[in-house]
């Protein structure tokens, strides 16, 4: 597999080990909350939680921050942006905002992994503007119009 040379900036408040893929096929690796005693995420509440990390992203790439499946699973817990977008010249701590979907409160404890970060590929469109567009079966059908709703 293809690796990318990344560079990544412990911060003062970073504690524990750098991320890590959890196997040879991953596509992305668990970020921790660096935070200093547990902090309680109500139903409804969303919450930034810092990763004490920051990315030099190489140009044409970015990082996303997506849900851990098994949060969102077992807890409801998922990121209010997601996929959230942590692009190649942002330097400030990445954070993480998590939303609690669930019914109960749920406890953030220092040093749980509360997302994944997946490094992609990026394109920027070189914009044209025309009096028409190419028609298509679909033409601006949206929101359901194929069928399933």
């Amino acid at each position: 597999m293809e690796k990318l040379s990344v560079k990544v900036l412990k911060r003062d408040n970073f504690q524990g080990e750098l991320p890590a893929y959890q196997s040879e096929g991953a596509s992305g690796f668990d970020v921790r909350a660096q935070i200093d005693s547990p902090m309680a995420l109500e139903p409804g509440q969303r919450k930034l939680i810092p990763t004490g990390l920051s990315f030099e992203i190489p140009i044409g790439f970015e990082i996303q921050a997506r849900p851990r499946s098994g949060l969102a699973i077992k807890h409801g817990i998922s990121l209010v942006n997601t996929p959230g977008t942590i692009d190649a010249d942002y330097r400030g701590e990445v954070g993480i905002i998590l939303i609690n979907h669930g019914q109960e409160v749920f406890e953030i404890n220092p040093q749980d992994r509360i997302a994944q970060l997946v490094i992609c590929p990026i394109v920027q469109a070189d914009f044209t503007v025309t009096d028409n567009l190419t028609d298509t079966d679909r033409g601006a059908g949206g929101f359901g119009s194929t069928g399933k709703s």
